[in-house]
């Protein structure tokens, strides 16, 4: 637990002492401000819904393309300046490294989404608000957030370069995001399997309110999954 909390701290100090925190988070805020509440007012219902609920213009598609562009640099960029081999000659597990890299960029995703309690708390101005489904979304939105940057990591092992790291994070993260629109088009013996492997068709259930086990269970499998991916890519690179 030692060597994943300081190379997590290490990894946030990287991103808080260089502009990268700031720009990732100024924009953020600005473009999901925008997308939000250019349909609030439009729908003229003070709820924080539109803000979590999956869609081709919502927050929750600019973390698919954010989160990739955060995730690119955290193996890549060690690999083409040939620290990796240091890091890893340290008596740290490949594990570690990546659950570590994988928690310092987490907390700047999860900095970045507790700047929108702005927004909550402007809605709550403008009218009723239930708190109770705002928080059940930013749940759901946290452990969207931990799935996708789990494959970005992933994807940051598969290459020295940022940003074929960055492609192959954003195609991925794109069809599991875009898969949920298919079930609507395929036959009904297909449409509950697309529906259970789309990641966004899980988030939409927890931006109405509702926290389902089977919600959970699958964003942190997919997490899960995604770091033991990154950890086993990265023990085959110096086995």
């Amino acid at each position: 637990m030692r060597n994943i909390a300081t190379i997590s701290k290490r990894e946030l100090a990287s991103y808080f002492n260089s502009p990268m925190a700031y720009i990732v988070m100024c924009a953020f805020l600005l473009v999901s401000g925008w997308m939000f509440f250019s349909q609030l007012f439009l729908n003229e219902r003070a709820d924080m819904r539109l803000f979590f609920s999956p869609s081709p213009f919502s927050p929750s598609l600019l973390l698919v393309i954010f989160i990739p562009a955060i995730s690119m640099r955290l193996i890549a960029e060690e690999r083409k300046n040939k620290t990796i081999e240091l890091l890893t000659t340290m008596p740290v597990k490949d594990s570690e490294v990546i659950v570590g890299k994988f928690l310092g960029a987490l907390f700047l995703v999860l900095a970045a989404l507790a700047a929108t309690l702005i927004y909550a708390i402007t809605v709550w101005i403008l009218g009723p608000l239930d708190w109770g489904p705002v928080l059940c979304g930013y749940l759901g939105m946290a452990l969207f957030a931990g799935a996708i940057l789990s494959i970005g990591i992933f994807a940051s092992t598969l290459t020295d370069n940022q940003i074929v790291a960055f492609i192959i994070g954003l195609i991925i993260c794109g069809a599991l995001y875009y898969i949920y629109w298919l079930q609507f088009l395929l036959p009904g013996l297909l449409a509950p399997i697309v529906e259970y492997i789309s990641i966004s068709s899980h988030l939409a259930n927890l931006a109405r309110g509702v926290i389902d086990t089977r919600d959970i269970l699958y964003y942190l499998t997919v997490a899960v999954m995604g770091l033991f991916l990154a950890s086993l890519s990265l023990s085959r690179q110096h086995a």
